[in-house]
Protein backbone atom coordinates (compact mmCIF):
# COMPACT_ATOMS: atom_id res chain seq x y z
CA UNK A 1 0.00 0.00 0.00
CA UNK A 2 1.44 2.98 -0.88
CA UNK A 3 2.19 6.33 1.55
CA UNK A 4 -0.72 8.67 0.67
CA UNK A 5 -3.56 5.81 0.96
CA UNK A 6 -1.73 4.65 4.65
CA UNK A 7 -2.04 8.89 5.45
CA UNK A 8 -5.69 9.18 4.45
CA UNK A 9 -6.63 5.80 6.27
CA UNK A 10 -4.56 7.01 9.16
CA UNK A 11 -6.06 10.34 9.54
CA UNK A 12 -9.57 8.88 8.64
CA UNK A 13 -9.08 6.63 11.83
CA UNK A 14 -8.12 9.69 14.13
CA UNK A 15 -11.07 11.37 13.14
CA UNK A 16 -13.08 8.04 13.99
CA UNK A 17 -11.40 8.44 17.51
CA UNK A 18 -12.14 11.86 18.20
CA UNK A 19 -15.86 11.21 16.68
CA UNK A 20 -16.27 8.07 19.23
CA UNK A 21 -14.87 10.32 22.01
CA UNK A 22 -17.11 13.26 21.06
CA UNK A 23 -20.30 10.53 21.51
CA UNK A 24 -19.05 9.23 24.29
CA UNK A 25 -19.73 12.57 25.70
CA UNK A 26 -22.86 12.89 24.64
CA UNK A 27 -24.85 10.02 24.92
CA UNK A 28 -23.59 10.32 29.13
CA UNK A 29 -23.91 13.30 30.23
CA UNK A 30 -27.75 14.10 29.27
CA UNK A 31 -28.46 11.11 31.70
CA UNK A 32 -25.54 10.97 34.33
CA UNK A 33 -27.07 13.30 36.72
CA UNK A 34 -30.59 11.06 36.36
CA UNK A 35 -28.51 7.99 36.90
CA UNK A 36 -27.03 9.15 40.43
CA UNK A 37 -29.93 10.27 41.44
CA UNK A 38 -31.09 6.47 41.20
CA UNK A 39 -28.02 5.57 43.05
CA UNK A 40 -29.12 7.85 46.09
CA UNK A 41 -26.24 9.89 45.09
CA UNK A 42 -25.76 13.77 46.86
CA UNK A 43 -25.48 16.57 44.39
CA UNK A 44 -22.24 17.11 44.55
CA UNK A 45 -21.65 13.29 43.20
CA UNK A 46 -22.58 14.82 39.42
CA UNK A 47 -19.73 17.25 39.73
CA UNK A 48 -17.12 14.91 41.06
CA UNK A 49 -18.13 12.13 38.27
CA UNK A 50 -17.29 14.49 35.56
CA UNK A 51 -14.35 15.65 37.34
CA UNK A 52 -13.11 11.99 37.88
CA UNK A 53 -12.68 11.66 34.38
CA UNK A 54 -10.74 14.75 33.33
CA UNK A 55 -8.27 14.01 36.34
CA UNK A 56 -7.10 11.10 35.25
CA UNK A 57 -6.74 12.27 31.48
CA UNK A 58 -4.55 14.87 32.60
CA UNK A 59 -2.60 12.87 35.03
CA UNK A 60 -2.33 10.39 31.59
CA UNK A 61 -1.77 12.67 28.82
CA UNK A 62 2.22 13.82 29.59
CA UNK A 63 2.92 10.41 30.04
CA UNK A 64 1.43 9.07 26.78
CA UNK A 65 2.86 12.02 25.49
CA UNK A 66 5.86 11.29 26.46
CA UNK A 67 5.92 8.17 25.32
CA UNK A 68 5.30 9.18 21.92
CA UNK A 69 8.10 11.50 21.73
CA UNK A 70 10.39 8.76 22.75
CA UNK A 71 9.55 6.13 20.22
CA UNK A 72 7.75 8.17 17.65
CA UNK A 73 4.94 5.73 17.21
CA UNK A 74 1.29 6.63 18.51
CA UNK A 75 -0.46 3.10 17.22
CA UNK A 76 0.43 0.73 20.40
CA UNK A 77 -0.48 3.89 22.53
CA UNK A 78 -3.61 4.43 20.90
CA UNK A 79 -4.37 0.47 21.12
CA UNK A 80 -3.06 0.58 25.46
CA UNK A 81 -5.24 3.59 26.02
CA UNK A 82 -8.70 2.54 24.57
CA UNK A 83 -8.57 -0.88 27.25
CA UNK A 84 -8.93 1.85 29.67
CA UNK A 85 -12.07 3.27 27.75
CA UNK A 86 -13.55 -0.40 26.87
CA UNK A 87 -13.15 -1.59 30.52
CA UNK A 88 -14.13 1.86 32.31
CA UNK A 89 -17.43 2.35 29.86
CA UNK A 90 -18.15 -1.70 30.99
CA UNK A 91 -18.20 -0.58 34.91
CA UNK A 92 -20.26 2.26 33.93
CA UNK A 93 -22.76 0.13 32.72
CA UNK A 94 -22.60 -2.52 35.67
CA UNK A 95 -23.69 0.21 37.89
CA UNK A 96 -23.93 -1.51 41.00
CA UNK A 97 -23.21 2.13 43.20
CA UNK A 98 -22.25 5.88 43.00
CA UNK A 99 -18.63 4.67 43.68
CA UNK A 100 -18.15 2.02 41.51
CA UNK A 101 -19.85 4.92 38.44
CA UNK A 102 -17.44 7.09 40.00
CA UNK A 103 -14.35 4.56 39.40
CA UNK A 104 -15.42 4.20 36.14
CA UNK A 105 -14.89 7.36 34.89
CA UNK A 106 -11.73 7.74 36.49
CA UNK A 107 -10.67 3.88 34.86
CA UNK A 108 -12.03 4.99 31.17
CA UNK A 109 -10.07 9.06 31.93
CA UNK A 110 -7.13 6.96 31.45
CA UNK A 111 -7.88 6.37 27.90
CA UNK A 112 -8.17 10.32 27.02
CA UNK A 113 -4.65 10.26 27.12
CA UNK A 114 -3.96 9.24 24.12
CA UNK A 115 -5.13 12.72 22.67
CA UNK A 116 -1.16 14.03 23.61
CA UNK A 117 0.18 11.38 21.34
CA UNK A 118 -2.37 12.07 18.70
CA UNK A 119 -1.83 15.42 18.00
CA UNK A 120 1.97 15.55 18.65
CA UNK A 121 1.73 13.32 15.52
CA UNK A 122 -0.22 15.46 13.64
CA UNK A 123 2.03 18.56 14.43
CA UNK A 124 5.01 15.89 13.39
CA UNK A 125 3.18 15.31 10.12
CA UNK A 126 1.65 18.56 8.88
CA UNK A 127 3.19 21.75 7.32
CA UNK A 128 2.24 24.70 9.88
CA UNK A 129 0.41 26.59 7.17
CA UNK A 130 -1.69 23.85 7.20
CA UNK A 131 -2.04 23.06 11.07
CA UNK A 132 -5.17 25.18 11.88
CA UNK A 133 -6.89 23.37 8.99
CA UNK A 134 -6.02 19.61 10.24
CA UNK A 135 -7.00 20.94 13.56
CA UNK A 136 -10.28 22.63 12.88
CA UNK A 137 -11.20 19.06 10.98
CA UNK A 138 -10.18 17.20 13.99
CA UNK A 139 -12.01 19.15 16.27
CA UNK A 140 -14.99 19.02 14.38
CA UNK A 141 -15.35 15.05 14.32
CA UNK A 142 -15.35 15.14 18.23
CA UNK A 143 -18.26 18.28 17.66
CA UNK A 144 -19.65 15.38 14.74
CA UNK A 145 -20.04 12.94 17.95
CA UNK A 146 -21.57 15.51 20.39
CA UNK A 147 -23.91 15.79 17.16
CA UNK A 148 -24.56 12.14 16.89
CA UNK A 149 -24.41 11.37 20.18
CA UNK A 150 -28.07 12.19 21.71
CA UNK A 151 -29.88 10.82 18.44
CA UNK A 152 -28.59 7.37 19.88
CA UNK A 153 -29.59 8.14 23.32
CA UNK A 154 -32.91 8.24 21.74
CA UNK A 155 -33.15 4.85 21.24
CA UNK A 156 -31.00 4.04 24.13
CA UNK A 157 -33.53 5.65 26.62
CA UNK A 158 -36.31 2.68 25.21
CA UNK A 159 -34.29 -0.17 26.60
CA UNK A 160 -35.64 -2.22 29.54
CA UNK A 161 -33.98 -6.12 29.35
CA UNK A 162 -31.19 -8.32 31.29
CA UNK A 163 -28.48 -9.96 30.32
CA UNK A 164 -27.70 -12.02 33.13
CA UNK A 165 -27.27 -10.36 36.61
CA UNK A 166 -27.10 -7.23 34.51
CA UNK A 167 -29.62 -4.72 33.95
CA UNK A 168 -30.13 -2.51 30.86
CA UNK A 169 -31.83 0.46 31.01
CA UNK A 170 -32.03 4.00 29.74
CA UNK A 171 -29.34 4.50 32.52
CA UNK A 172 -26.86 1.46 32.14
CA UNK A 173 -27.27 1.07 28.32
CA UNK A 174 -25.02 4.30 27.05
CA UNK A 175 -22.12 2.61 29.24
CA UNK A 176 -22.37 -0.60 27.50
CA UNK A 177 -23.15 0.87 23.82
CA UNK A 178 -19.67 2.87 24.10
CA UNK A 179 -18.30 -0.46 25.78
CA UNK A 180 -18.70 -1.95 22.52
CA UNK A 181 -17.98 0.90 20.11
CA UNK A 182 -13.77 1.25 21.45
CA UNK A 183 -14.04 -2.67 21.13
CA UNK A 184 -14.79 -2.15 17.59
CA UNK A 185 -11.91 0.71 17.56
CA UNK A 186 -9.55 -1.40 18.23
CA UNK A 187 -9.61 -3.42 15.26
CA UNK A 188 -10.42 -0.40 13.16
CA UNK A 189 -6.67 0.92 14.78
CA UNK A 190 -5.33 -2.60 14.12
CA UNK A 191 -5.92 -2.57 10.15
CA UNK A 192 -6.11 0.92 9.27
CA UNK A 193 -3.34 3.14 11.56
CA UNK A 194 0.19 3.90 10.36
CA UNK A 195 2.90 4.94 12.03
CA UNK A 196 4.93 6.93 9.35
CA UNK A 197 7.33 10.11 9.85
CA UNK A 198 7.73 13.44 8.03
CA UNK A 199 10.78 11.25 6.77
CA UNK A 200 8.43 8.92 4.80
CA UNK A 201 6.82 11.90 3.24
CA UNK A 202 10.34 13.07 1.98
CA UNK A 203 11.09 9.66 1.09
CA UNK A 204 7.82 8.87 -1.26
CA UNK A 205 8.41 12.56 -2.64
CA UNK A 206 11.69 11.80 -3.76
CA UNK A 207 10.58 7.76 -5.24
CA UNK A 208 7.61 10.27 -7.12
CA UNK A 209 10.71 12.45 -8.21
CA UNK A 210 12.53 9.66 -9.21
CA UNK A 211 10.09 8.06 -11.49
CA UNK A 212 9.68 10.85 -13.25
CA UNK A 213 13.70 11.62 -14.33
CA UNK A 214 13.95 8.40 -15.34
CA UNK A 215 10.54 8.45 -17.52
CA UNK A 216 12.52 11.89 -18.83
CA UNK A 217 15.61 10.40 -19.81
CA UNK A 218 13.48 6.97 -21.59
CA UNK A 219 11.67 9.69 -23.36
CA UNK A 220 15.03 11.05 -24.56
CA UNK A 221 16.50 7.77 -25.20
CA UNK A 222 13.62 6.66 -27.11
CA UNK A 223 13.46 9.80 -29.03
CA UNK A 224 17.78 9.47 -29.68
CA UNK A 225 17.53 6.09 -31.37
CA UNK A 226 16.29 6.54 -34.89
CA UNK A 227 19.19 8.99 -34.93
CA UNK A 228 22.10 7.50 -33.49
CA UNK A 229 22.57 3.53 -34.12
CA UNK A 230 24.35 1.51 -31.17
CA UNK A 231 27.15 0.27 -34.11
CA UNK A 232 27.97 3.77 -34.81
CA UNK A 233 29.29 4.01 -31.04
CA UNK A 234 31.68 1.16 -30.94
CA UNK A 235 35.00 0.33 -32.54
CA UNK A 236 37.68 3.22 -31.85
CA UNK A 237 34.71 6.24 -30.66
CA UNK A 238 34.64 3.59 -27.64
CA UNK A 239 36.02 6.39 -25.43
CA UNK A 240 34.00 9.17 -26.91
CA UNK A 241 30.97 7.08 -25.57
CA UNK A 242 32.01 6.80 -22.09
CA UNK A 243 32.91 10.05 -21.86
CA UNK A 244 29.76 11.14 -23.19
CA UNK A 245 27.68 8.64 -21.48
CA UNK A 246 29.77 10.24 -18.23
CA UNK A 247 28.26 13.72 -19.46
CA UNK A 248 24.63 12.48 -19.65
CA UNK A 249 24.85 11.23 -16.69
CA UNK A 250 26.34 14.15 -14.99
CA UNK A 251 23.39 16.55 -17.03
CA UNK A 252 20.73 14.05 -15.72
CA UNK A 253 22.05 14.46 -11.97
CA UNK A 254 22.36 10.81 -11.57
CA UNK A 255 26.65 10.56 -10.54
CA UNK A 256 27.49 6.85 -9.51
CA UNK A 257 31.27 7.74 -8.32
CA UNK A 258 29.84 10.42 -5.81
CA UNK A 259 30.24 9.10 -2.72
CA UNK A 260 26.83 9.43 -0.58
CA UNK A 261 26.50 12.05 2.04
CA UNK A 262 28.02 12.12 5.32
CA UNK A 263 25.28 10.00 8.24
CA UNK A 264 25.01 12.30 11.09
CA UNK A 265 27.39 11.66 13.89
CA UNK A 266 26.17 8.40 16.36
CA UNK A 267 25.23 10.61 19.21
CA UNK A 268 23.11 12.94 17.15
CA UNK A 269 20.85 10.05 16.04
CA UNK A 270 20.51 7.88 19.28
CA UNK A 271 20.17 11.20 21.25
CA UNK A 272 17.08 12.08 22.90
CA UNK A 273 15.14 15.50 22.36
CA UNK A 274 14.51 15.75 25.34
CA UNK A 275 18.17 16.35 26.58
CA UNK A 276 17.84 19.83 25.36
CA UNK A 277 14.73 20.61 26.89
CA UNK A 278 14.35 23.00 29.24
CA UNK A 279 10.21 22.94 30.77
CA UNK A 280 11.32 26.03 32.26
CA UNK A 281 12.43 27.65 29.06
CA UNK A 282 9.73 26.13 27.04
CA UNK A 283 6.51 26.80 28.90
CA UNK A 284 6.98 29.43 30.79
CA UNK A 285 7.92 31.96 27.98
CA UNK A 286 4.71 34.70 27.91
CA UNK A 287 3.06 33.60 24.85
CA UNK A 288 3.02 30.34 25.90
CA UNK A 289 1.70 31.20 29.34
CA UNK A 290 -0.92 33.03 27.42
CA UNK A 291 -2.09 30.06 25.69
CA UNK A 292 -1.95 27.62 28.67
CA UNK A 293 -4.23 30.42 30.69
CA UNK A 294 -6.59 30.56 27.45
CA UNK A 295 -6.77 26.75 26.96
CA UNK A 296 -7.56 26.35 31.28
CA UNK A 297 -10.00 29.65 31.05
CA UNK A 298 -12.25 28.85 28.29
CA UNK A 299 -12.47 25.05 29.35
CA UNK A 300 -13.09 25.81 33.28
CA UNK A 301 -16.12 27.97 32.10
CA UNK A 302 -17.53 25.38 29.35
CA UNK A 303 -17.59 22.55 31.78
CA UNK A 304 -19.13 25.06 34.46
CA UNK A 305 -22.20 25.75 32.20
CA UNK A 306 -22.58 22.25 30.74
CA UNK A 307 -22.28 21.27 34.79
CA UNK A 308 -25.15 23.69 35.54
CA UNK A 309 -27.42 23.16 31.86
CA UNK A 310 -28.80 20.12 33.12
CA UNK A 311 -30.00 20.89 36.91
CA UNK A 312 -31.20 24.76 35.59
CA UNK A 313 -33.38 22.78 32.93
CA UNK A 314 -34.63 20.33 35.38
CA UNK A 315 -35.55 22.95 37.72
CA UNK A 316 -37.27 25.64 35.02
CA UNK A 317 -38.38 23.61 32.32
CA UNK A 318 -38.55 20.40 33.58
CA UNK A 319 -36.15 18.94 30.74
CA UNK A 320 -35.33 15.11 30.83
CA UNK A 321 -33.62 12.55 29.15
CA UNK A 322 -35.20 13.17 25.41
CA UNK A 323 -35.01 17.14 25.64
CA UNK A 324 -31.67 17.12 27.21
CA UNK A 325 -30.57 15.18 23.92
CA UNK A 326 -32.25 17.15 21.61
CA UNK A 327 -30.90 20.39 23.19
CA UNK A 328 -27.22 18.85 23.01
CA UNK A 329 -27.72 17.75 19.14
CA UNK A 330 -29.05 21.20 18.12
CA UNK A 331 -25.71 22.49 19.62
CA UNK A 332 -23.64 20.07 17.91
CA UNK A 333 -24.90 21.34 14.95
CA UNK A 334 -23.83 25.09 15.86
CA UNK A 335 -20.33 23.75 17.02
CA UNK A 336 -19.80 22.04 13.51
CA UNK A 337 -20.74 25.13 11.59
CA UNK A 338 -18.58 27.11 13.42
CA UNK A 339 -15.90 24.42 13.09
CA UNK A 340 -16.27 25.04 8.79
CA UNK A 341 -16.47 28.40 9.56
CA UNK A 342 -13.10 28.88 11.61
CA UNK A 343 -11.16 26.01 9.27
CA UNK A 344 -12.19 28.41 6.39
CA UNK A 345 -11.26 31.74 8.53
CA UNK A 346 -7.94 30.43 9.82
CA UNK A 347 -6.77 30.48 6.25
CA UNK A 348 -7.27 33.93 5.52
CA UNK A 349 -6.61 35.81 8.73
CA UNK A 350 -4.01 34.95 11.37
CA UNK A 351 -4.44 32.83 14.15
CA UNK A 352 -4.54 35.35 16.87
CA UNK A 353 -7.29 36.94 15.29
CA UNK A 354 -9.32 34.26 15.70
CA UNK A 355 -8.65 33.97 19.39
CA UNK A 356 -9.67 37.73 19.81
CA UNK A 357 -12.40 37.39 17.90
CA UNK A 358 -13.28 33.99 20.29
CA UNK A 359 -12.51 35.34 23.09
CA UNK A 360 -15.26 38.65 22.14
CA UNK A 361 -17.97 36.22 21.90
CA UNK A 362 -17.03 34.00 25.33
CA UNK A 363 -17.09 37.94 26.89
CA UNK A 364 -20.59 38.39 25.47
CA UNK A 365 -21.94 34.98 25.93
CA UNK A 366 -20.78 35.27 30.21
CA UNK A 367 -22.17 38.85 30.32
CA UNK A 368 -25.95 37.35 28.93
CA UNK A 369 -25.56 34.90 31.48
CA UNK A 370 -24.78 36.78 34.30
CA UNK A 371 -27.73 39.39 33.37
CA UNK A 372 -30.34 37.01 32.20
CA UNK A 373 -29.51 33.39 33.58
CA UNK A 374 -28.45 34.12 37.38
CA UNK A 375 -31.99 34.64 38.36
CA UNK A 376 -34.27 34.06 35.19
CA UNK A 377 -37.68 36.85 35.38
CA UNK A 378 -40.67 36.52 33.51
CA UNK A 379 -42.94 33.53 32.32
CA UNK A 380 -41.91 30.44 30.78
CA UNK A 381 -41.45 31.53 27.23
CA UNK A 382 -39.22 34.65 27.98
CA UNK A 383 -36.95 32.64 30.33
CA UNK A 384 -36.16 29.78 27.75
CA UNK A 385 -35.87 32.51 25.35
CA UNK A 386 -33.14 33.85 27.71
CA UNK A 387 -31.65 30.80 28.06
CA UNK A 388 -31.37 28.94 24.73
CA UNK A 389 -29.24 32.85 23.54
CA UNK A 390 -26.89 32.34 26.65
CA UNK A 391 -26.60 28.61 25.28
CA UNK A 392 -26.13 29.64 21.60
CA UNK A 393 -23.13 32.40 22.54
CA UNK A 394 -21.78 30.27 25.01
CA UNK A 395 -21.37 27.46 22.10
CA UNK A 396 -20.72 29.88 19.36
CA UNK A 397 -17.23 31.06 20.62
CA UNK A 398 -15.90 27.70 21.47
CA UNK A 399 -14.31 26.89 17.89
CA UNK A 400 -12.72 30.28 17.37
CA UNK A 401 -10.70 29.41 21.18
CA UNK A 402 -10.20 26.24 21.22
CA UNK A 403 -8.52 25.73 16.95
CA UNK A 404 -6.58 29.21 17.25
CA UNK A 405 -4.90 28.28 20.99
CA UNK A 406 -4.01 24.68 19.71
CA UNK A 407 -3.21 25.45 16.32
CA UNK A 408 -1.04 28.69 17.42
CA UNK A 409 0.78 26.02 21.12
CA UNK A 410 1.78 23.60 18.47
CA UNK A 411 3.67 26.28 16.48
CA UNK A 412 5.32 28.34 19.44
CA UNK A 413 6.53 24.90 21.23
CA UNK A 414 8.71 22.67 20.35
CA UNK A 415 8.49 20.31 17.33
CA UNK A 416 10.41 17.27 18.53
CA UNK A 417 8.69 17.46 21.87
CA UNK A 418 5.04 18.19 20.77
CA UNK A 419 3.56 14.93 22.23
CA UNK A 420 4.80 16.03 26.04
CA UNK A 421 3.85 19.62 25.02
CA UNK A 422 0.36 18.80 24.11
CA UNK A 423 0.08 16.29 27.13
CA UNK A 424 1.07 19.54 29.02
CA UNK A 425 -1.21 21.51 27.19
CA UNK A 426 -4.44 19.02 27.45
CA UNK A 427 -3.52 18.49 31.13
CA UNK A 428 -4.27 22.47 31.92
CA UNK A 429 -7.52 21.99 29.80
CA UNK A 430 -8.20 18.58 32.67
CA UNK A 431 -7.48 20.73 35.37
CA UNK A 432 -10.09 22.81 34.32
CA UNK A 433 -12.42 20.49 33.19
CA UNK A 434 -12.13 18.76 36.89
CA UNK A 435 -12.45 22.35 38.65
CA UNK A 436 -15.52 23.54 36.33
CA UNK A 437 -17.96 21.05 37.40
CA UNK A 438 -16.42 21.04 40.98
CA UNK A 439 -17.33 24.97 41.58
CA UNK A 440 -20.36 24.61 39.85
CA UNK A 441 -21.85 21.55 40.86
CA UNK A 442 -21.53 23.22 44.55
CA UNK A 443 -22.83 26.88 43.06
CA UNK A 444 -26.11 25.08 41.31
CA UNK A 445 -28.06 27.51 43.70
CA UNK A 446 -25.91 30.53 43.84
CA UNK A 447 -25.29 31.28 40.25
CA UNK A 448 -24.26 35.02 40.76
CA UNK A 449 -21.33 34.01 42.59
CA UNK A 450 -20.73 30.71 39.93
CA UNK A 451 -21.07 33.34 37.02
CA UNK A 452 -19.10 35.94 38.73
CA UNK A 453 -15.79 34.05 39.07
CA UNK A 454 -16.20 32.99 35.37
CA UNK A 455 -16.31 36.64 34.27
CA UNK A 456 -13.54 37.57 36.47
CA UNK A 457 -11.44 34.79 34.89
CA UNK A 458 -12.48 36.04 31.19
CA UNK A 459 -11.72 39.85 31.62
CA UNK A 460 -8.08 38.50 33.49
CA UNK A 461 -8.03 36.31 30.09
CA UNK A 462 -8.54 39.41 27.89
CA UNK A 463 -6.36 41.49 29.05
CA UNK A 464 -3.50 38.73 29.32
CA UNK A 465 -4.39 38.57 25.51
CA UNK A 466 -3.91 42.77 24.42
CA UNK A 467 -0.80 42.67 26.32
CA UNK A 468 0.62 39.77 24.67
CA UNK A 469 -0.73 40.29 21.28
CA UNK A 470 2.13 41.25 19.56
CA UNK A 471 4.30 38.09 20.86
CA UNK A 472 1.21 35.36 19.41
CA UNK A 473 2.86 34.28 16.13
CA UNK A 474 4.38 31.76 14.90
CA UNK A 475 8.41 32.11 15.60
CA UNK A 476 10.67 32.49 13.05
CA UNK A 477 14.11 30.65 13.06
CA UNK A 478 17.58 30.55 11.27
CA UNK A 479 18.24 27.84 9.46
CA UNK A 480 22.55 27.19 10.46
CA UNK A 481 22.57 24.73 7.72
CA UNK A 482 21.73 26.71 4.87
CA UNK A 483 21.88 30.32 6.40
CA UNK A 484 18.44 30.80 5.05
CA UNK A 485 15.17 32.01 7.18
CA UNK A 486 12.75 29.30 7.67
CA UNK A 487 9.51 29.24 10.04
CA UNK A 488 9.66 26.77 12.95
Amino acid sequence: MDYRRKRRLTFFTIGLIFLLSGIEYAVILPTIWRYLQTLDAAPYFLGLSLSAFSFTGLLAGPLFGHWSDRTLTTKKIILFANVFEIVGNFMYFMGYSKWLLLCSRLVAGIGTGAGSSIFGFLTRNTAPEDRSTVFAAVMACRQAGLLIGPGFNIFLRLCNFQIGPFTVNKFTSPGLFMCLLWFLLQFVVLFMYWDFTPEDQTRQRNAVEREEVEQEEEEESDEGKPLVGPSELTGSYGTVTSVQSRTSSVANGDVTDVSPPPSPPPEEINSSPFKIFSASREFLREEVVVLLTAQFITLFNQTALETMVTPLTQKFFNFGELENSIMYCVCGVEVIAGFLFVRWLSKRVAERVVLAVGLVLCNISCVWCLIFLANPQGGFAWQLAEFIIGVFLQVLGLPFVAVAQVSLFSKITSEKTQGFSQGIRRSVGGLATILGPLWAGGLTSNLYVMLGLMMGLLVLLTIMMVVSYERLVEPVTVDNHTGTESED
